[in-house]
């Protein structure tokens, strides 16, 4: 598919997904999450996907600039219809993705970016790279989801300090403070990025998904709920190939070679 945003392409198992707007920092305009859902609803089988940001950053944020600038409509209309219809749907394509995701950050992960690259599973930085909640320099608060998930990754005390202050923080500190997997050396942050993709794309894909699921489901049930989703989750995946591969390689005490199904 042909993306005016965004690049997207197979290596392997693992669908790449780089924003790519550089003049910009990879801003995103609404069309620019719409190309990303378009590019994973086409996926083709691939078994992992990466996001990362081409040039100097991963994403600055949204960017609402040459939308519709009706009278009719205020700029805070526009921003929530924005984000109702345009970057919310991606948001919610992510979290039930059956397959796993990493991001890569390069840079500011900043506003909506920062939920962007939050949403994976699997989140690298590089040292330079960086996450900010600067909504409250320019009066209006965080998006993408950002209250949901920043108190859940780091705490209320964190998340308090990420969104009233507004305040860079770093990849060590991000890794410090359990926001990321983890933060490299700059130079070091594809080939990371990439290695634990791969390692994903070639695990048991539909057990992945199903863990996917039951983390999220966890964070929204009670205890007795989450052991009834793991028992339902258990079944459907006892059920795949994968499992059975998994047992006979344990078996015969060799490496399992999961197909995915």
């Amino acid at each position: 598919m042909t993306f005016e945003t965004i690049r997207a392409e197979r290596q392997g198992d693992v669908l790449v997904v780089t924003l790519n707007r550089p003049e910009r920092l990879n801003a995103a305009p609404p069309a620019m999450f719409a190309e990303i859902g378009a590019a994973l609803d086409a996926r083709e089988g691939a078994r992992a996907v990466l996001i990362t940001g081409e040039g100097r950053a991963f994403c600055s944020g949204a960017d609402l600039a040459g939308r519709d600038q009706a009278a009719s409509q205020s700029p805070a209309k526009r921003a929530g219809d924005a984000l109702r219809s345009g970057y919310n749907p991606l948001m919610l394509k992510l979290a039930r993705l059956p397959v796993p995701i990493v991001s890569a950050v390069n840079g500011a992960a900043a506003g909506i970016g920062c939920s962007l690259a939050l949403a994976a599973d699997f989140c690298v930085a590089g040292e330079s790279g960086y996450f900010l909640q600067a909504f409250v320099n320019i009066g209006l608060v965080p998006d993408g989801g950002a209250s949901w998930m920043l108190a859940r990754l780091v705490g209320k005390a964190r998340a308090t300090e990420m969104m009233l202050l507004g305040e860079r923080i770093y990849g060590p500190r991000a890794a410090d403070w359990g926001l990321i997997h983890k933060c490299v050396p700059d130079a070091e942050l594809m080939p990371t990025a990439m290695a634990l993709a791969e390692r994903l794309a070639a695990g048991p894909t539909v057990a992945l998904g199903l863990m996917r699921q039951g983390l999220a489901a966890a964070l929204e049930s009670d205890y007795a709920s989450a052991l009834d989703g793991e028992a339902e989750r258990q079944m459907q995946a006892g059920a795949t190939a994968d499992a059975v591969e998994g047992a006979v390689a344990f078996l015969q005490k060799r490496k399992p070679a999961f197909k995915g199904a």
